[in-house]
């Protein structure tokens, strides 16, 4: 896992390799072991490397290849490189390195762009062809790996993150209307290929895009999970299914071993990561290094879910740590630089969780595997079931899941800013796309698809990066998510959500941390402000440059101040929060 940046020009200017160096450089957290930077034409490609897999420089990127023409730019992990390494000896291939990058030159080689389709893993690259001039870009299926890039005259710049894009300079950085909507409307879910800022822009996840050297573009989307059963499996059980998930999660966490330095694991003390433990140690693992963090109780919101962690701890006699973070002195003393790591505003309440649980592990282990996407592909969320007997699926999902109705986002945001509710449209048009007939399959469906990839898939990666922490996640293994998708959802939902799962779990792990009302991870502090927490907002939100930039509707923001715990999404969001950390981001990108 690293960071990587690159520019295509098609004017034929010279590419200013200072602009992109300074892209490179402000990435180095998520890259701390080694950089390049490689210039073929009007091609140059850069790269911060996290050692992982062939630690040697052997390893080094940009990586060339001069026999066959090929340069890379890679960020994530193939888990099935060394089978892929094989097959393609055996087709005459010679290799120079013991890295999944290489495998990645030959196999685009051997297969052209259409070798994804074979990959097992997390990535985003960028292949620049010497002969060709041609330039290739990709993310994977389920858009763990982020991709940014800006439009600038003659040129198209990219890179690993938004904030590394404004490095350079010379970016659009006025808000776009659309994602601003989004981002009040959609709890902060801004869709592919909106940014909140106009210049920038995201490649969709499952997206190969081809720019040839004029600039013509061509986009692929290469992989689309259905919905449907298919006919050998329309007969199986509930108990076939469990053995299907089970053999599928094996597999998955299996995989996310495949590494050079030792793996951990992210303990929340819920199914998911407990699971994941459960699983490792299967698999032989002892002495695993788990992690945990808790923050103080406000009211009655509990900050931590330590007695469920520890018992997974002690169960399967893990070396734990476990992270007590005080609000009054290290969240907030913490939170600038929280919110610089983010690529985006992410306004969930646990990104601070998550950034100082990183800066911690960070000590001890390189690569952690983390319990994100069960959620969204086993229906673990309290919207799945009522959309079982939905007549209007993309309202009914819109009143649970939307931050606001659009009358209100309209009184919160200037009027210059107004616009339709982009939000619920967006919700309708992907409901309606063909795949996904039942209503709870269409939440399901843009869950993984839109919600899980920019949420809290891009809130891990976001921030374990910034403290050169690489994250997997075995519950979005393409093959597990793909049979997810096609059981049928009653096996999903029963039991409170994760049904199947759930059945899964207790063959493997103590059914104490089951059978328990469902967690999260609380940050109380950011929920429901008070004291030096709730100054800190008050500072933000009526400070000079938020006054002269005018986004928010100044009643409004009053409104929040007045009474921050009456202000609450449907999510248990603040609103208040919502409307701070805009303004915190923009300050702390400098805009």
């Amino acid at each position: 896992m690293c960071g990587f940046c690159g520019e295509i020009r098609f004017d034929g200017q010279a590419i200013d390799l200072g602009a992109l160096a300074a892209v490179n450089q402000s990435m180095q957290a998520r890259g701390p072991d080694g950089s390049g930077l490689f210039q073929q034409a009007q091609i140059a490609l850069g790269h911060r490397r996290l050692s992982i897999i062939d630690l040697s420089t052997h390893g080094n990127q940009p990586m060339v290849d001069s026999e066959l023409g090929l340069t890379i730019a890679f960020n994530g992990c193939i888990y099935n490189y060394k089978a892929l390494r094989e097959e393609l000896i055996g087709k005459g291939y010679r290799f120079f390195s013991h890295s999944d990058t290489e495998v990645i030159i030959k196999a685009f080689h051997a297969w052209g762009p259409d070798c994804v389709q074979r990959f097992h893993g997390m990535f985003a690259f960028a292949m620049a062809e010497r002969d060709s001039g041609r330039l290739t870009l990709v993310r994977d299926r389920l858009g763990i790996k982020p991709f940014y890039y800006a439009e600038l005259p003659g040129a198209l710049r990219f890179a690993s993150s938004l904030p590394a894009l404004l490095a350079a300079g010379g970016v659009e950085t006025d808000l776009d209307p659309v994602a601003l909507n989004y981002y009040m409307n959609f709890h902060a879910v801004v869709p592919a290929p909106y940014t909140i800022l106009r210049g920038v822009r995201k490649l969709p996840p499952a997206t190969i895009r081809v720019i040839e050297p004029d600039g013509q573009v061509r986009d692929h989307q290469y992989w689309q999970p259905s919905f449907v059963a298919i006919p050998e499996e329309q007969a199986m059980s509930f108990e076939d299914w469990q053995e299907q998930l089970l053999a599928a999660l094996r597999t998955a966490v299996e995989r996310r071993l495949v590494a050079d330095v030792d793996v951990g694991v992210l303990l929340s003390g819920g199914l998911d990561s407990s699971l994941i433990v459960g699983l490792l140690a299967e698999q032989g693992q002892r002495g695993l290094n788990t992690f945990s963090v808790g923050f103080e109780s406000v009211g009655d919101e509990v900050g931590d879910e330590f007695q469920y962690s520890d018992i997974i701890a002690k169960h399967y006699a893990t070396d734990h740590h476990k992270i007590q973070v005080d609000s009054r002195n290290r969240l907030l003393s913490s939170l600038p630089g929280c919110v610089r790591a983010m690529s985006e505003p992410m306004v969930s309440h646990d990104v601070i969780g998550f950034y100082l649980l990183s800066q911690e592990v960070a000590k001890y282990v390189k690569v952690v595997q983390s319990g994100q996407g069960a959620d969204e592909v086993f229906g673990g969320y309290h919207w799945y079931p009522p959309m079982l007997e939905s007549q209007d699926p993309a309202a009914d999902y819109a009143r649970v899941f939307c931050d606001r109705e659009h009358a209100e986002y309209l009184q919160a945001v200037h009027p210059r800013l107004h616009g339709e509710d982009y939000s619920r449209a967006f919700i309708r048009e992907h409901f309606a796309i063909p795949g996904a007939e039942a209503a709870v399959d269409k939440a399901l469906r843009i869950d993984q698809q839109i919600m899980l990839v920019d949420d809290p898939v891009k809130r891990v990666d976001n921030m374990t990066m910034a403290a050169g922490l690489e994250a997997r996640v075995p519950f979005l293994d393409h093959e597990l998510v793909e049979l997810a998708a096609r059981m049928p959802a009653r096996h999903k939902l029963c039991d409170d959500g994760k049904c199947v799962l759930k059945a899964v779990g207790r063959r493997i792990i103590p059914s104490e941390v089951i059978d328990r009302p469902k967690g999260y991870f609380p940050v109380p502090a950011l929920k429901y402000p008070r004291g030096e927490v709730l100054e800190m907002m008050r500072e933000t939100v009526l400070s000079q440059r938020a006054r002269e930039r005018e986004l928010f509707q100044p009643a409004y923001v009053q409104q929040l101040l007045d009474a921050p715990d009456e202000h609450i999404t449907p999510l248990r969001g603040s609103k208040l929060w919502q409307v701070t950390l805009l303004e915190l981001w923009l300050q702390e990108q400098g805009i």
